[in-house]
Formats: C-alpha cells, sequence, structure tokens
C-alpha cells in the first residue's frame, strides 16, 4: 500500500456513493492496517490531495473522527459537508463543495454526463437550478462571485469553497456584501464558471495524478477567459 493508493480508493468512495469513505473501510479496499491508512490520509492532507479536519488528536493513531485522525472534509470536486451545493446524478447525490466544483463533476465523471446542480442565491435566498454537461454551459443569467484571491485559496480551503458561490445577479452580489462587509472578490458569468470547471480534475480518479504547476493552472484561468490579479495573471 502506497499513499495513491489511498488516494484513488477516496475518490472512488465518494464518486461511487456521493460520502467520504471511513478509516475501515479504506484498510479493507487496499489491504493496509487503520493505522497506516491513517497516516497516509494525513499525508495527503499536506499534499493538499485531500482536506481533513484535524483536532487536537490529530496525530493519533487511535479512532476514526474529527480530533481522532481526522475526518475527511473535502475531495476536490467532493465535499462530505454541505457547503452550498448539491449535485444530482442518476443514481448518487454529492455535496458541490463550491460553484467550482459543483460544476466541475460531470466533466470528472465519465458516466454522468449531466447533473443536476442546485443552490440559493446568498444574497436574497432564490433558489437556482441548472443541468451541467460536458458540451456547453448552461443557460442562465446569475453569477458566480468568488471572495478569496488564487493566491490565498488554501490558507483556510473550507472557507475558501464556502465562498465561491453563485448569485441571482451582481446586484445581489453587491447587497450580500454590504451586508456582510466581506470585500469583493472576482464575479463571473455561467459559461465562464463552466470553461473553469471543464477540464480542471482531469484524471484525478486515476493513479498518478499530479497537480498542475502554477504557469500551468495560470494557462487553465486566461483560456476560461478570466483575468487579473485575481487570478495570478
Amino acid at each position: 500500500m502506497d499513499d495513491e493508493d489511498v488516494r484513488v480508493a477516496v475518490y472512488a468512495g465518494f464518486a461511487r456513493t456521493g460520502r467520504a469513505p471511513g478509516v475501515e473501510e479504506l484498510a479493507a479496499t487496499t489491504g493496509a492496517g487503520p493505522g497506516e491508512v491513517r497516516r497516509a490520509l494525513r499525508r495527503l492532507h499536506g499534499a493538499r490531495a485531500l482536506v481533513l479536519v484535524l483536532g487536537d488528536n490529530g496525530d493519533s493513531d487511535e479512532g476514526e473522527g474529527q480530533g481522532q485522525g481526522g475526518a475527511i472534509v473535502m475531495a476536490h470536486p467532493f465535499s462530505s459537508v454541505p457547503l452550498g451545493f448539491s449535485v444530482m446524478g442518476r443514481e448518487t447525490l454529492w455535496w458541490g463543495g463550491c460553484a467550482w466544483d459543483a460544476f466541475a463533476v460531470p466533466h470528472l465523471l465519465k458516466d454522468e454526463p449531466e447533473v443536476l446542480v442546485a443552490t440559493r442565491c446568498p444574497g436574497c435566498g432564490t433558489p437556482h437550478a441548472w443541468s451541467v454537461g460536458r458540451a456547453a454551459p448552461p443557460p442562465g443569467e446569475q453569477v458566480a462571485h468568488f471572495l478569496v484571491p488564487v493566491a490565498r485559496m488554501w490558507d483556510d480551503v473550507v472557507r475558501t469553497c464556502s465562498n465561491q458561490r453563485l448569485f441571482c445577479s451582481a446586484g445581489c452580489v453587491d447587497g450580500w456584501l454590504a451586508r456582510t462587509g466581506l470585500p469583493r472578490g472576482y464575479v463571473m458569468d455561467v459559461p465562464a464558471l463552466w470553461r473553469l470547471a471543464r477540464g480542471w480534475y482531469d484524471g484525478r480518479l486515476e493513479r498518478g495524478y499530479t497537480r498542475r504547476e502554477p504557469s500551468e493552472a495560470a494557462a487553465h484561468f486566461a483560456a476560461a477567459g478570466l483575468d487579473g490579479p485575481f487570478w495570478g495573471l
């Protein structure tokens, strides 16, 4: 067993069931002991291959839950906790970690040519839903607002993802920012969000996946039509 076995098993579990597999489940899948699995998960967390919540006993080999070895919170584009989006496939329901990740699911899961992404506008509470596929962006006049610039996204990745949301309009974004006192981030339309999500996680379900180098990420952002210092461009 190596760390890549655990990483692939985590992603396969999320893709298949919509939930994060537990330590015992990962141990059975990989043939490793629970302690080995927990150590591998912590290394994967350190490598930004997934996100754990580590508590006071996060370095212990005992226990499975948050604070006892770390609970899997995210394995992008999947989340084990609701952060504003649901993603419905033909037989599986996932939590979308953010607008970016929710729109990325059908691009990653080739057996899901189209998913239903649903959320509420943080500004006014209006519900929204899109049928998101791989062929073209879904129709919609809504806008996405990303709060945290790309250079700071991993400072607190759960906060970052919690603040990548879809709004009715730029007016709803402005009202929400005024009410919360948060600074303005980056606003994009639905087609730009779809282009950002398209292909971003290609290969993540297979062994040997590597994260993009900064120059590769910048090229992807530019190809999606994004620009400016927010994206490091």
